[in-house]
This record gives C-alpha cells, structure tokens and sequence, in this order.
C-alpha cells in the first residue's frame, strides 16, 4: 500500500482572525510542519511597525514569502503535510497555491477563517501590546479587509473542518 499524499494546509483570514493558533494545532498535533511568513519576517526584518515601517512591509515580505513557497515544495516533495501559515487573502494567491500544491503530489484542504471586524480590533489591540509580533493597526487592517476577497466557491472550509492525515 502506498503512503497517502501529503496535505497542505492553506488558510485565508485577516490578521487577528485565528490561523496562527489553528495553524499551532495542527503542528502540535503532529504530522505537519508549519510555515509561517510572519514568524520569518520577524526573525529577517524584526516587527512590523515597531522594527520595520508599515510602507516597507510588502517590499520586505516578497523575497521571504519566495523562500517560503520554495520550503513548501521541499517538503512536500519529502513526503510532509504542511501548513502555511498566511492570509492568502486573494483568490489569484489561493489559487496559485493550489496549483503548486497539486503540482508536486500534494493534496490541498482551504481553510477560511471568517471574524467579525469588531472581534478582529479586539484581538489585534491585545496583540499589539506583546513583545514578539508586531503593530497592526487599525487603519493597516481596514486596507487588507479592502484589499481581500473572501474566498466563495474555492473548496473553502471552516477552521473546525478535517484534521489531517497523521503520516507514520
């Protein structure tokens, strides 16, 4: 019997809305590496808006964001589940991980993290006040809630949906 494909794992959400903490679960619960592009944005760049300007973000992000796709398909073509921790907050960017998932002989589960604005400043303004991440501020997410599109129709599920195949 062959081993069964990996799972990768793409979540979609604004920052606040829970996919670092779903993204946790599933590595903790093991079988699954995760990826986090703000984890290695932090360890190149330090916090948004407290080590790095909120105008930097996006021409800083772009190279690690690269590094991590090219650690997604390493892995991947190893044989290991992944999460990837990021808002793919549009669909030409979900799609593109689907089809570079699918690509190198993965499966892909989309996960959509959908929370209320008023609950998204409640737990941003609590997070702004910790010493490892960064400043979103309000005006920052009101631009990536602008600038997302929620996905409809694209496999989408919700955080309490099908947890991942362990691989032995």
């Amino acid at each position: 019997m062959s081993d069964p494909k990996p799972v990768v794992w793409l979540l979609t959400g604004l920052p606040g809305s829970g996919k670092t903490t779903f993204a946790k679960a599933l590595e903790a619960a093991g079988g699954v590496v995760r990826l986090s592009v703000d984890e290695e944005m932090t360890a190149r760049h330090g916090r948004l808006g407290k080590d790095h300007a909120e105008h930097e973000h996006l021409a800083l992000q772009a190279p690690v964001i690269q590094e991590v796709r090219r650690r997604l398909v390493e892995l991947v073509r190893e044989g290991h589940s992944v999460v990837l921790d990021h808002g793919l907050g549009t669909r030409a960017s979900r799609d593109d991980y689907k089809q570079l998932v699918t690509e190198h002989g993965a499966e892909w589960r989309l996960v959509h993290f959908q929370v209320a604005h008023s609950e998204l400043l409640r737990r941003l303004a609590q997070r702004n006040t910790q010493a490892e991440y960064g400043v979103i501020s309000p005006e920052t997410l009101a631009w990536i809630a602008e600038n997302s599109e929620p996905p409809t129709g694209e496999g989408e599920e919700p955080p309490s949906g099908r947890q991942p195949r362990r691989r032995p």
